[in-house]
């Protein structure tokens, strides 16, 4: 009887299998697409290389992908001294330190309360942050700009910190959506050996959180190493990577050459960040914590 059972079962449940010829299809196109975005990746950046080695004309009158006669290498040291590359990656390397501490313990102690207590005032918090969430930024930059002001924080290291902080709503929901997935169970053990909830948070809590802390460091760092728009607006004598180079570009003239020789010289941090971050990113998020 059992074994009629399971026959009706296998027979009910039996799947055709996929012809060989539709399995090399998919195969063949998935790699296709691999191909697609890795060319996608790499035909910008081959471009910009070879600009970086080109002389101002032959910028101007060769193709993107034409060799040039002789490699100009001084256009790396132009953008990295007289672009003020090298002072614009200082002032990043101060703000993204601050910024990446500062975007780190908030959200992580934020995440910590609103997801571990849930009372009126929490559920409020959190209900404001997706809504802010849901603001567009831009329409909201005059009266950002004119607390600013009134608390003469223009030109300052100060604004473009308190502002990259303060407004840091995904690395919350990153952190919560994280803190979801460890067990309570560590919280009521750690409070019934004597630990206090400043020590589960520091002890428990932000260790298992590596995983999350990783991915949004990664996203932070990229976040405000890009960012333009910020510093240009808060900080008109301080030179950051993104405005450095806009020193090339004018109303006469634009030395692209250069730019594109400062714009590998950016890339460089940004790319080491990732590769050395990237175990973390992808490692598993909370092993051997009890699961209830």
């Amino acid at each position: 009887m059992a074994s009629n059972s399971h026959y009706f079962d296998m027979k009910y449940y039996a799947f055709k299998e996929t012809p060989k010829g539709v399995r090399i299809f998919w195969q063949v196109m998935k790699y296709v697409v691999l191909v697609i975005c890795c060319l996608m990746v790499i035909i910008p950046l081959l471009t910009v290389f070879i600009g970086s080695l080109k002389t101002k004309q032959e910028v101007l009158t060769t193709s993107a992908f034409t060799l040039p006669a002789s490699p100009q290498w001084g256009n790396f040291a132009d953008a990295f001294i007289k672009g003020n590359v090298m002072k614009g990656l200082l002032n990043t390397a101060f703000i993204l330190v601050v910024t990446c501490v500062g975007s780190i313990l908030t959200g992580t102690m934020t995440a910590f309360v609103v997801q571990r207590f849930q009372m009126l005032f929490t559920r409020a918090v959190k209900g404001v942050y997706l809504v802010t969430s849901l603001l567009p930024t831009i329409t909201m930059q005059i009266s950002v700009y004119q607390i600013v002001t009134k608390l003469h924080l223009i030109d300052t290291y100060a604004a473009p910190i308190i502002l990259m902080i303060g407004t840091d709503i995904i690395s919350v929901s990153i952190f919560i959506q994280f803190l979801d997935n460890i067990s309570v169970s560590l919280d009521e053990s750690a409070i019934l050996d004597g630990c206090s909830y400043p020590r589960v948070y520091w002890s428990i809590i932000l260790p298992m959180l590596r995983p999350a802390i990783a991915t949004v460091l990664v996203m932070k760092f990229v976040s405000v190493y890009n960012d333009f728009y910020t510093p240009y607006l808060y900080m008109h004598n301080h030179r950051v990577v993104s405005t450095a180079l806009s020193d090339f570009a004018n109303q006469s003239s634009v030395d692209w050459n250069v730019i594109f020789a400062g714009v590998i010289i950016c890339i460089i941090p940004t790319l080491i960040m990732f590769l050395s971050m990237q175990k973390s990113i992808y490692s598993n998020l909370v092993s051997g914590s009890v699961k209830e």
